[in-house]
């Protein structure tokens, strides 16, 4: 029986996830497996994988073949770097001991290496939106200036109208007083008998 490590799709349309799983080659994608050994999510940033390194060692040395794919995320997880440290441990090269000091060195590498990207991509994050949020400012700026210029009444030929707002922003502020009542003329006032 030729056995397969390969991907098996889960999740709604638009956000799939992945169950890395042992299986036949003969039976279907989603069909029976032999041995779930993982999950990959590629929808967050960076990928989620969640792989069991033992079992999937264990059965890339009975002989199963990875899919491209799956290759590629045992390659990320370092499954095929730890078959390859038992290959040696088999052949005398080297102590199991060592092997795993090694495995460890490096899964310990690659994963600062990830946390280095994940505080990249919140630093970008952080960037983006301090962009964003001083161009709507100056948007803003801009707005008002031009509501403040199209409120003044207009100007003589020869005086802008930022000119203006500039002058109506230095000048200091003077209190409203109430309108006086108009005075009436003498003549215009009732005389008294009529």
């Amino acid at each position: 029986m030729p056995v397969k490590i390969r991907l098996q799709r889960h999740g709604k349309k638009g956000k799939p996830f992945y169950w890395v799983v042992a299986a036949d080659s003969r039976a279907k994608r989603d069909g029976k497996f032999l041995e779930k050994l993982g999950i990959y999510n590629p929808n967050t940033n960076p990928a989620t994988i969640d792989l069991n390194v033992d079992s999937s060692v264990k059965w890339l040395q009975n002989g199963a073949q990875p899919t491209d794919t799956a290759k590629a995320i045992l390659s990320y997880k370092g499954v095929l770097l730890k078959k390859h440290l038992l290959g040696g441990v088999a052949k005398g090269a080297l102590t199991k001991e060592q092997a795993e000091e090694k495995f460890n060195a490096w899964v310990s590498e690659k994963e600062a290496a990830i946390d280095a990207k994940k505080g990249g991509l919140d630093k970008a994050k952080e960037e983006a939106k301090a962009k964003a949020l001083a161009a709507e400012k100056e948007i803003n700026e801009k707005r008002a200036a031009e509501a403040a210029a199209a409120a003044l009444p207009e100007t003589p030929e020869g005086e802008s109208a930022e000119e203006e707002v500039e002058a109506l922003e230095e000048a200091p502020e003077v209190p409203e007083e109430a309108p006086a009542a108009p005075e009436m003329k003498e003549e215009e006032a009732p005389k008294e008998g009529e």
